[in-house]
């Protein structure tokens, strides 16, 4: 059976510039890769190419949980798409959008099968919320 696929989206106050180097540099990456205060993301790795690496250590900040989350690069089209396929074989796409004197970011990702997709969409989309604050405020 397929994956069920969802998709969330925001709108940055941001330029596409602006908005793609918060999303893919890993000095940004901590400051915005978590869904709620109680967690963070201490360290993140990016190799931006197709066949490249990513990798986000995500940790409850009670230290009583943590999991790495990897990826492989399948598509980098700088300011406009990113698509990956994560260790698990479920795949991601995000797409930025030059709107007005900002971007609007989508991510479409295959749903896993351990939690509801209402919890992952709920999940994702406050970490996108979590990135459109952050990256306003660059």
């Amino acid at each position: 059976m397929a994956a069920a696929q969802v998709t969330i989206a925001a709108t940055i106050a941001a330029t596409p510039c602006t908005t793609w180097r918060a999303w893919t540099d890993p000095a940004h990456i901590p400051r915005w890769n978590f869904a709620s205060p109680d967690w963070h993301c201490p360290r993140a790795e990016v190799d931006l190419r197709p066949g490249g690496r990513y990798l986000a250590r995500m940790e409850a900040k009670d230290g009583s949980f943590g999991f790495d989350l990897e990826a492989v690069f399948d598509i980098v089209e700088p300011e406009r798409r990113i698509a990956f396929t994560l260790s698990d074989g479920r795949r991601a796409v995000t797409t930025f959008e030059a709107i007005g004197g900002g971007t609007r970011v989508t991510t479409t990702f295959d749903a896993e099968t351990e939690n509801p997709v209402e919890m992952q969409r709920a999940g994702w989309q406050a970490i996108l919320d979590n990135f459109a604050r952050y990256a306003a405020a660059l």
